[in-house]
């Protein structure tokens, strides 16, 4: 859980929710997007491509790439476009422990199922953590 409200999920949530509302009504629903989330989405961008954080230098850990991938899907990115850009990944060994955390993580944040091939996770294993698959 986040150390203050205003990084909560529920809260980034409600603030994105009023965002598209506001958008929607004025009229600015599918247009370009605004400055500040224009070079968010190229600093997104960016770290999957490099597979690494800007700041530190780090590697991206996977629950990082589902984050920035589901977050570039919201702003209008492909998922082809997105696997252009990541590197594969391969999926620990242990498919009973996998499905186990991917149920856990689906539960818990929600990601699109597009995203986790980005990851290495077939569709298999989605389907038995039970997660809702969409169509291509």
């Amino acid at each position: 859980m986040a150390s203050n409200k205003r990084a909560s999920r529920e809260a980034i949530q409600k603030r994105r929710a009023g965002r598209a509302l506001n958008d929607l009504f004025a009229g600015r629903g599918n247009g370009p997007l605004d400055g500040r989330t224009e070079k968010r989405r190229q600093r997104l961008l960016e770290e999957l491509r490099e597979n690494k954080r800007r700041g530190s230098g780090e590697e991206l850990k996977p629950l990082e790439v589902l984050s920035h991938a589901n977050e570039l899907l919201d702003m209008g990115e492909t998922v082809v476009s997105l696997r252009k850009l990541c590197a594969q990944r391969k999926p620990p060994g242990d498919r009973d422990q996998l499905v186990y955390v991917v149920r856990q993580v689906h539960e818990a944040y929600g990601f699109r199922s597009e995203v986790w091939g980005l990851v290495g996770v077939a569709d298999e294993v989605l389907r038995e953590a039970g997660v809702p698959l969409v169509e291509e």
